[in-house]
């Protein structure tokens, strides 16, 4: 069939559609990038105001000091170039291309000045001025206090530092057994396991550093069984003086963590709990083993010192977060600590409890909601929270038939008694089930996501 001139036109032009196409494309993206430097908040348009200004005065005072030419003349002569200029360009026309000149040179200078500085970041995926976006949106977030231990503590923490970089992990460190266990008793330190989850968690290089940091060594005497964070959090705090909290602190600058993580207590507490038959358990790791129901729980000793950097943290909290992590073992072990609830219990603040999805066999079976709550209260001698999240929608079959297994159920939500004892009731879809293994967790985007929206409610 033969093309006709029409055609013929169309083909001719349709390459440069194309690439006009592309670059229209691109364009976008690259004025989109510069214009991001304006962005209020970056503080960058006030230093290049005070550049430009200053390199106007560091010219003129030049010229007066050399004495080259008066400052009057200087003028003089300035003037009489834009005279010179608008008799043989119009004004409308000279005036717009100096402008846009001076601009152009202005923004190529800086973009040439930020190029040089993000070089200095070869790791970095995030261009330079997404970097400082960030950076000040994350200072800007809220004050938030997270309280608890174990991997449900880290699960929370690995969600909020999307929202804010001013975050204060609480955990305890009742933890002794495995690796945290062993290096208690043999070397005498604290336990460093949950407090190495929750720096991972925090880590900005999280994927690498949590390997790093998770890593178990699976051979050598004396080092099977131990992870690499427990032995460089031990190895730092022999550094320090044996200054535990000196420690952290060490650590959180080589991880470069947002946040805080601060122990409890700096004391050498040991867990113990009474079981409704009468048997009296002592230490965190048999209290699940015992496989009886908690009637109730303590610590040697009694009332151990609260670690002064987190009683500060909860007075100057904007947001506390206590949750998820088994009831006996993770969070009421931080409650154990006197000054800490007497501090939650002070301040006006929103304060919520992550619910754990499922119960936890040899801890808390068969409870409700409410009963969670209760057992929180009993510690306190009042009622700390304002509100508790719960899962709203029930694992799946799959889920319900492993768990089941292990004499482990869904949380009931038992909303009259929940009610009765003056807390607010979060329904959200915050779970995370693995296809593979299915076990249920707590999805962190989705806990922090719906945390967040709540605090900014109220």
């Amino acid at each position: 069939m033969p093309i006709s001139p029409l055609q013929k036109a169309i083909r001719k032009l349709s390459p440069k559609k194309r690439r006009w196409s592309m670059v229209g494309q691109r364009t976008p993206k690259r004025v989109n990038r510069w214009f991001k430097w304006l962005s209020p908040g970056l503080f960058v348009k006030r230093w290049l105001l005070i550049s430009a200004t200053g390199l106007l005065l560091s010219v003129l005072g030049l010229a007066i000091w050399v004495k080259l030419t008066p400052v009057d003349r200087l003028l003089e002569l300035v003037t009489q170039l834009l005279e010179t200029i608008t008799n043989y360009v119009p004004s409308y026309i000279s005036g717009p291309i100096a402008l846009l000149l001076g601009l152009f040179l202005l923004l190529w200078g800086q973009s040439r000045t930020v190029g040089s500085i993000t070089d200095a970041f070869p790791d970095s995926d995030q261009e330079l001025v997404d970097r400082l976006l960030t950076h000040r949106r994350l200072h800007r977030g809220p004050k938030i206090v997270a309280i608890g231990g174990g991997t449900g503590l880290s699960t929370l923490l690995r969600g909020l530092k999307q929202y804010s970089a001013n975050i204060t992990a609480i955990v305890t460190v009742a933890d002794d057994g495995g690796s945290s266990g062993r290096l208690r008793e043999e070397i005498g330190v604290l336990p460093p396991g949950d407090i190495r989850n929750c720096m991972a968690a925090l880590a900005d290089e999280e994927k690498l550093l949590t390997e790093l940091f998770q890593y178990r060594f699976q051979a050598g005497e004396g080092l099977n069984g131990h992870s690499f964070g427990n032995l460089f959090l031990t190895a730092m705090t022999a550094i320090t003086g044996r200054d535990f909290e000196k420690a952290i602190a060490a650590s959180s600058k080589v991880l470069a963590i947002r946040g805080k993580v601060l122990p409890a207590t700096v004391s050498d507490v040991r867990l113990w709990a009474r079981l409704d038959d009468g048997r009296f358990v002592e230490g965190e790791s048999h209290i699940t083993e015992a496989g009886g129901k908690i009637a109730e729980i303590g610590c040697f000793p009694e009332s151990p010192p609260a670690l002064p950097a987190a009683l500060q943290a909860i007075g100057e909290a904007d947001y506390i977060i206590m949750g998820p992590g088994s009831l006996y073992t993770s969070v009421i072990p931080n409650l154990l600590v006197p000054e800490i609830r007497e501090a939650l219990a002070k301040v006006k603040v929103p304060r919520i409890y992550v619910c754990n999805i499922m119960t936890q066999p040899g801890e808390t079976d068969g409870y409700t909601v409410a009963d969670h709550i209760k057992a929180i209260d009993r510690v306190c001698d009042q009622r700390i929270f304002d509100a508790v999240l719960v899962q709203r929608i029930s694992p799946s079959t799959t889920a319900l038939k492993h768990y089941a297994k292990e004499q482990s159920h869904p949380v009931f939500l038992d909303r009259e008694d929940v009610t009765t004892l003056g807390c607010r009731i979060v329904l959200a879809n915050i779970m995370d089930e693995d296809p593979m293994t299915a076990k249920v967790t707590h999805h962190p985007q989705r806990l922090a996501r719906v945390l967040l929206r709540w605090y900014s409610k109220n």
